[in-house]
């Protein structure tokens, strides 16, 4: 699968992850969809991430998610993954939904950061250089910046749509209230919301008071990331903190001091829901993000193909009872 030669399985619609519109758009996303925030950099294994973007793709996985500082160092997941597409997929880059994101961190000085018209624009332009490409399918504000108006920073969004760089934009992390004002700039300036991008799992549920029921109301669709919480919704942590997993380093999002007893009681209780369902608790907790009709796709982050496919047989059990909604419900 490491070959320049590199043809896509002749079923990759068929034997599919399936699909979903994107709010009100006549856009199709795949119910997974692959994030780059990992395992795509310069310290990461390069086969190997060539070897899982291969593998989404041979399974209907089209939408691949990035931002300009993802990988390490900052911007080597674009990179590598314009080398990839270049070399491998280049043939195909119509049948693919590549996405990418500015608003955090990413060079000294005051305009590397942040929402300002400024730094958007220029990171747009380097994301297109360091992945090869004319333009990308959608173009999100990675996060609402308080400093800057938003007339600016969607102004800036709708631009890119104008000038041919970004097909859709949307937003990311964005405060129900200042969405709510970003969907309706956005369109008195022409150019609609596609998506709004929020971190949902069943440890984190905020959005379902807010985010959701406003993209309901404005047509917007809804992308939903980290639904295993870092990890802690696998059954990596039962029996304790393992050596090398994320909450045993003292950086990172998931720390030692989250993983309470009595946040691992309820870890060991949603295990047993998952068992009963046939799944591990890291395919249930993915799939249950889907039981909301407002979320379209799921992000998925994976450091192996083998990871990847326990990911996608997930969807071979995606409904749920009232009983178990309510169970699982009981102990977000």
């Amino acid at each position: 699968m490491s070959e320049n030669n590199y043809t896509p399985a002749a079923n990759r619609y068929t034997n599919t992850v399936g699909y979903a519109y994107c709010g009100k758009s006549g856009l199709q996303l795949p119910r997974i969809s692959l994030g780059l925030w990992h395992n795509f950099g310069d310290v990461d294994n390069p086969d190997e991430a060539l070897k899982m973007i291969q593998f989404a793709f041979d399974r209907g996985i089209t939408h691949f998610d990035l931002a300009n500082n993802y990988g390490t160092p900052y911007g080597s997941a674009e990179k590598n993954f314009g080398k990839i597409l270049k070399e491998h997929l280049n043939s195909y880059r119509d049948e693919m939904l590549i996405s990418t994101k500015a608003g955090h961190d990413m060079w000294p000085g005051p305009y590397g950061d942040w929402g300002s018209r400024k730094y958007l624009i220029a990171s747009l332009n380097q994301s297109l250089q360091r992945m090869q490409l004319d333009y990308v399918d959608i173009f999100y504000s990675h996060r609402y910046d308080p400093n800057t108006p938003l007339e600016e920073t969607m102004g800036a969004l709708s631009d890119m749509v104008k000038q041919g760089k970004a097909l859709y934009v949307g937003i990311s992390k964005y405060p129900a209230d200042k969405a709510r004002e970003a969907y309706r700039i956005l369109r008195e300036n022409g150019t609609p919301c596609l998506i709004n991008q929020d971190r949902y799992n069943i440890f984190t549920r905020h959005i379902e008071q807010s985010v959701l029921p406003l993209a309901k109301e404005h047509g917007v669709g809804v992308v939903a990331f980290s639904p295993l919480a870092q990890g802690m919704l696998s059954d990596k942590y039962i029996n304790g903190i393992p050596e090398n997993s994320r909450a045993a380093h003292s950086y990172g999002f998931l720390q030692k001091s989250q993983l309470t007893l009595e946040v691992i009681d309820k870890i060991i209780k949603l295990n047993d829901i998952a068992e009963k369902r046939g799944q591990s608790l890291a395919q249930m907790a993915l799939v249950w993000c889907l039981h909301q009709p407002q979320v379209n796709s799921v992000i998925v982050g994976t450091s192996s193909v083998k990871q990847l496919q326990d990911n996608i047989d997930a969807l071979k059990n995606s409904t749920f009872t009232d009983d178990e909604l309510w169970k699982i419900g009981e102990l977000g």
